[in-house]
């Protein structure tokens, strides 16, 4: 990523009162681009939208619902931007069973709504949809998925991301490929990081319940999953936008954005590794009937290593460590937006794991 190349840069974020999204926004300002919001309000509270006082550091910030074409498409236009990130989502799995409906509705036609928007702004130049490592069909592999495996899902958040995928690559051959405008889908792991305060999701939960001085009940602590710092993948797309930006086509497609194969964890390992850091943190197995769950998942980066130089540059120890310390900072009242910004520039200043090992 060259942080020269964001200074001045009019970039358009929909979901940027989210956990991702907000860590985004809060980059991007920092690089010296001008960044338009579009969301709905933040979806918990507390959230890291209003802790890190995201929404003062933006050129303008709307909150309304990707439902709305009109509102969407306004927006969209006045903001007249270069560069598109689609983050807005419904994101949470269990949820998607309990709200098919809305989850497909969010996930399916946002995207559709983002993109036939898209048609009528000739500036945009790149525009990068993030959808999800759990948009593949899981076989269960051993190995990481690569790109070129088939789409698929069990749940309805999965279907509904891997159906976001399609539509954004029907869009992209049939209308907006043809204008030159680059556009691209990017899948990461299992993010955490400060500021996170999903439902449902395993390290937010495990700072409630430390917090709370209660101990943790885990559905499945066999699982394994891709841990990566939210930072992680964000680095990535920032870097695939800047190529979208230059070469356009050529950059187009799916691209992984994961861990290394040491970042593949089991939930009962980052927990025992969470207990570690703070031992007042405690953990133990519902072994009640739970809805249906990958229980390995792992994803394949190289293409995103051979074609843009991206590597990961937090291991998972570090990454459980910056989102603890987060959070301890929130607990003890400090400036957010501030610890916020301090972790961007430390990752910024790590070298790749590649480069760093011995």
């Amino acid at each position: 990523m060259n942080p020269s190349f964001w200074r001045q840069r009019r970039v358009f974020l929909t979901g940027h009162t989210g956990f991702k999204g907000g860590w985004l926004a809060l980059w991007l300002e920092s690089l010296g681009a001008k960044v338009f919001g579009f969301a709905l309000p933040p979806p918990t509270q507390p959230n890291l939208f209003e802790a890190a006082r995201v929404g003062d550091q933006l050129s303008h910030s709307t909150l309304e619902d990707l439902a709305d074409q009109a509102s969407l498409t306004a927006s969209l236009q006045a903001a007249d931007p270069e560069i598109v990130f689609h983050l807005a989502a419904q994101a949470l799995v269990r949820q998607s069973y309990a709200f098919p409906v809305e989850t497909f509705a969010t996930n399916v036609l946002g995207t559709v709504h983002l993109l036939e928007a898209a048609r009528r702004c000739p500036g945009i130049r790149a525009l990068v949809n993030i959808t999800t490592d759990k948009c593949y069909e899981n076989q269960e592999w051993p190995r990481g998925y690569r790109e070129s495996d088939p789409l698929g899902g069990s749940d309805p958040y999965a279907s509904s991301k891997a159906c976001s995928e399609l539509v954004t690559t029907a869009y992209r051959r049939s209308f907006l490929e043809t204008s030159g405008m680059g556009v691209a889908t990017a899948r990461a792991g299992n993010v955490i990081g400060g500021g996170d305060w999903a439902a449902d999701r395993l390290v937010p939960d495990a700072f409630r319940a430390m917090d709370a001085g209660k101990p943790l009940l885990i559905r499945a602590p066999r699982a394994i999953r891709p841990w990566q710092h939210v930072l992680e993948p964000l680095s990535g797309y920032l870097a695939l936008a800047e190529r979208l930006y230059e070469e356009g086509p050529a950059f187009a497609g799916p691209w992984n954005f994961g861990p290394t194969d040491q970042g593949a964890w089991s939930v009962a390992d980052l927990l025992g590794r969470l207990a570690e850091l703070e031992p007042s943190f405690r953990w133990e197995h519902d072994a009640s009937p739970q809805l249906h769950e990958t229980a390995v998942l792992k994803l394949d980066s190289t293409h995103a290593g051979l074609k843009l130089g991206w590597q990961p540059r937090w291991d998972v120890e570090t990454a459980l460590a910056r989102s603890l310390a987060w959070h301890q900072a929130w607990r003890q009242g400090r400036d957010m937006a501030e610890c916020t910004l301090e972790q961007i520039r430390e990752y910024s200043r790590t070298p790749s794991l590649r480069t760093s090992a011995p």
